[in-house]
């Protein structure tokens, strides 16, 4: 698997844009603790210009008091340079003095000398406002405003001033101050919350991404059991599950894929078999007739012409009956949608197999609950499911023997009843049953049940599959179990009618009931 270029990787382009947003993030914060903290220093009584320079000057007139030798500049350094607040001491003597020089306007420093040479030293708390002499008053700058004043006095005497500055620290100076501190603060916490962040932020999401990566190049490969992690409830976790659910969905399929292609192929062997037979019959007993130095008599030729003939119409029956599945399986035909009396379906097919019960000696019984009269459905489909199983049953009733008393002889059951809100339709019979291995396939196509029940006609093996077929269109389901014998037990939808008063009755035998039409439809 190729790996993506860095440059173009989503989690890089997120890093990179969070580490840009802290950045701004942590500039515009520190314009804003910048512009807070002047606001806070000016807005403080014991830092306003007036209160500050009373502050140095007491401060400045104890120390002379205490030393008179000291040095005024280093004092001034030592303890006022941590001060934002610019601020001048101008002495008696010429001395200047300043916490930031490179703040003190020179022409500010000027008129402070000339006036003290004067004599005229600003008195405290008032804004001085020097203006020029008659010496140079032509040319000379306008007046201005210089700041607060607080007299420093020695002995009693005022030997010096400290001037304050109006408004608040320049901006640069601030910066000068705070700006190599913030920097590395800001620096440090951009370098942490961008370990942090992706640590705890991007790196879930990024292993999570490269799980859902994996799962998508594995199926891609043919594993269909590569699933992704799909824990959380984020976009992450919503993308997985899609991906697993469509891999559920393309697994499903590819399955029922194999299993159609698998069902194909048996179908085709087994249609293959089933037509080869009676082909290979015919064209026997076809290529011995066309034998013209073979000398036939007339019985012969005749009993071969009838195997072609019955090998003909089986081949006939096969080729219906795979023809009928192909359309009831595949949803095609048109299937009649009426009310159908199960009373109505039991004498039809107690009517067409009524000469073969009565030469072999089966009992025919059947049983309609009032509750169970009619269903909903195709009643020629319905009917011809039902022939389908009372002729599988009949085949494989054993014949009977002339010593056995009446009551052990071969007995057909078809019964009605209800089961919750379904039609239950059964059909019994009281032979040998069913192997137990055999009914997981007693309904595949051309399964043929030996031994027990070994066919004893030519059945195409497609009965029991065209009365799966139907059941099911029908919306129904049948099954299969031993129980003294094979039962078989459809369940259909009822239908919402009540059965004719002339049409109930006690149970009826073969006997009893009517006998219907001798061309009734014949098991498939």
């Amino acid at each position: 698997m190729s790996e993506t270029a860095w440059y173009r990787s989503l989690y890089w382009r997120i890093g990179v844009g969070l580490v840009a947003f802290l950045a701004l993030m942590l500039v515009a914060q520190s314009a804003l603790f910048i512009w807070t903290s002047d606001r806070i220093a000016g807005s403080m009584s014991a830092t306003s210009p007036r209160r500050l320079a009373v502050l140095v000057a007491s401060d400045l007139s104890g120390a002379l008091d205490a030393d008179p030798t000291m040095d005024v500049g280093d004092y001034v350094h030592d303890q006022y340079a941590n001060v934002l607040q610019p601020f001048l001491v101008v002495m008696r003597d010429g001395r200047q003095v300043a916490n930031h020089p490179e703040y003190i306007p020179d022409d500010v420093q000027v008129a402070l000398t000339r006036e003290i040479a004067r004599g005229q030293l600003p008195r405290r708390g008032r804004v001085f406002v020097p203006r020029p002499t008659d010496d140079d008053r032509v040319g000379a700058p306008a007046p201005f405003r210089v700041g607060e004043f607080a007299a420093i006095f020695y002995d009693g005497q005022p030997v010096g001033t400290v001037a304050v500055l109006l408004g608040r620290p320049p901006v640069g100076m601030v910066l000068r101050e705070f700006a190599p501190t913030m920097a590395v603060v800001g620096v440090s916490v951009l370098i942490v919350g961008s370990m942090l962040i992706a640590l705890f932020v991007f790196g879930p999401a990024r292993r999570r991404l490269r799980q859902l990566q994996d799962a998508t190049v594995r199926f891609g490969s043919g594993d269909m059991t590569a699933r992704a992690p799909d824990r959380g409830g984020d976009e992450v976790a919503a993308l997985a599950r899609s991906f697993n659910q469509m891999g559920d969905e393309l697994a499903e399929r590819a399955r029922a894929l194999e299993a159609s292609d698998k069902a194909r192929r048996q179908l085709l062997a087994d249609v293959s078999h089933e037509l080869m037979t009676p082909l290979t019959a015919m064209r026997g007993y076809v290529e011995t007739l066309s034998m013209k130095e073979l000398p036939l008599d007339e019985s012969t030729r005749e009993r071969y012409l009838h195997i072609i003939d019955e090998e003909t119409h089986r081949l006939e029956r096969i080729i219906g009956d795979l023809l009928d599945l192909a359309r009831l399986e595949g949803g095609g035909g048109t299937m009649k949608q009426e009310d159908v009396s199960i009373r109505a379906l039991f004498n039809r097919v107690q009517s067409r197999h009524e000469r073969e019960m009565t030469e072999r000696g089966i009992r025919f019984a059947a049983d309609v609950d009032p509750a169970a009269a009619f269903t909903h459905g195709d009643p020629d489909r319905l009917e011809q499911a039902l022939q389908n199983l009372a002729a599988n049953a009949l085949r494989h009733i054993p014949q009977p023997r002339a010593s056995e008393p009446e009551t052990q002889r071969g007995q057909l059951t078809l019964s009605a009843s209800t089961v919750g809100d379904r039609l239950r339709l059964r059909v019994r019979d009281n032979g040998p049953g069913i192997d137990p291995s055999h009914l997981p396939l007693i309904f595949d196509r051309f399964y043929k049940v030996d031994a027990s029940r070994r066919a004893t006609g030519n059945g195409s093996g497609l009965g029991l599959s065209i009365v799966k077929a139907i059941v099911e269109r029908h919306g129904g389901s049948i099954t299969v179990h031993n129980d003294g014998g094979a039962v078989f037990d459809i369940l259909l939808p009822l239908a919402r009618k009540a059965e004719p008063a002339a049409r109930k009755g006690p149970p009826y035998t073969a006997d009893s009931a009517a006998s219907s039409d001798d061309d009734a439809r014949g098991a498939a």
